[in-house]
């Protein structure tokens, strides 16, 4: 009896994301949907702030994301991977967005140092001084408006390449596009983005500019 009380409790709370996404979808189960929410939120979260560079916005489009999962949560079909499903989501959400803001000609705020500290983990001492920390900032600031500049189907590849950690394989499957194509796209943008640099860190070979690349790819 315990075991299955034991059993109980680890489908409750846990199980894989397919399987909970199948509880919200058939039964606007509650607590399945609590448990997607804690798992993806921040890496919801980071990916929306690193499509628009701006904090705020990013929080609310992670809440906009969620929002439309459970909105549309009939429509959901188990036949890939949860995280493809939902990156697929907040990524249609960023791009109605960023093309939003850019009919407007409205302006981004700026992401705060915390939001882009993980792009400069590598280069982190033991204990930097305060010069460091604001000229990393900096730095981190002018990558972020390069990836801005970016058309959007290279500003994504490079978000959820160097970014958000997936694999090329995972990218052609969350955008629905050859493997080949992520690979020229991603050479592309890693051109164009050297290109946009090298007035702030220095032409190709510099030690600048190579920095600048190791701080795009963390």
């Amino acid at each position: 009896m315990a075991n299955l009380s034991l059993t109980a409790l680890a489908s409750f709370f846990g199980g894989h994301d397919e399987d909970l996404m199948v509880r919200v979808k058939e039964t606007g189960d509650p607590h399945a949907f609590a448990t997607l929410l804690g798992r993806w939120e921040e890496p919801i979260r980071r990916l929306c702030i690193r499509m628009t560079g701006d904090a705020h916005r990013g929080d609310d489009m992670k809440q906009e994301t969620f929002a439309r999962l459970f909105a549309k949560r009939a429509s959901y079909q188990p036949t890939g991977k949860f995280s493809t499903y939902l990156w697929r989501i907040a990524l249609n959400i960023c791009h109605d967005e960023l093309r939003r803001v850019h009919r407007r000609h409205e302006l981004f705020a700026p992401v705060e140092p915390e939001d882009g500290a993980d792009a400069f983990a590598e280069f982190t001492a033991q204990e930097p001084t305060p010069d460091l920390i604001a000229a990393r900032a900096e730095e981190g600031e002018i990558v972020r408006q390069a990836l801005l500049r970016l058309p959007e189907i290279y500003q994504t590849v490079l978000v959820l390449r160097h970014y958000q950690h997936l694999k090329l394989a995972e990218i052609a499957e969350t955008l629905e596009i050859p493997l080949g194509t992520v690979n020229s796209r991603m050479a592309e943008a890693l051109a164009r983005m050297t290109r946009l640099l090298e007035p702030e860190f220095g032409p190709a070979g510099d030690h600048r500019s190579n920095k600048s690349r190791e701080v795009l790819v963390l």
